[in-house]
């Protein structure tokens, strides 16, 4: 039997792929998954799959392509890749990349420490207190 490939209209449900979705959701921990990955691709795999990851952050911020492969050192050709992906592909970069958009803005609520919240009110006491 020669070389598997996946193709546009198949790669979701070859087994082998199905195989390697099960794997990585029975990691419980970040660092399962992350022992899982290292297991599973060089550290040359690891950068290049979390370069990208950094690529599609930064495009999301609006920098250009040129300023993302600068700061990066991603090759032009790679960051108009993750940037087609983003635009036009699964949805996952966008999935993503949302999530860190509402986590940030969640940041930007956040009660500092010295703050206390206020202490719960007696029934009817908030009223008599501007009356």
């Amino acid at each position: 039997m020669g070389k598997r490939h996946f193709t546009e209209l198949g790669w979701r449900n070859d087994p082998w792929f199905r195989g390697l979705c099960n794997a990585i959701a029975s990691c419980k921990t970040k660092e399962e998954i992350a022992n899982f990955l290292r297991d599973l691709g060089s550290l040359s795999e690891l950068q290049s799959w979390s370069e990208r990851l950094e690529v599609a952050k930064l495009l999301s911020q609006g920098f250009t392509y040129r300023e993302v492969a600068k700061h990066t050192g991603a090759s032009t050709t790679t960051v108009t890749r993750v940037a087609r992906s983003v635009e036009n592909g699964t949805g996952a970069y966008q999935k993503y990349l949302m999530g860190l958009r509402k986590e940030a803005a969640l940041k930007k609520f956040e009660t500092p420490e010295e703050v206390q919240p206020a202490q719960p009110v007696k029934n009817g006491e908030a009223s008599r207190k501007y009356l």
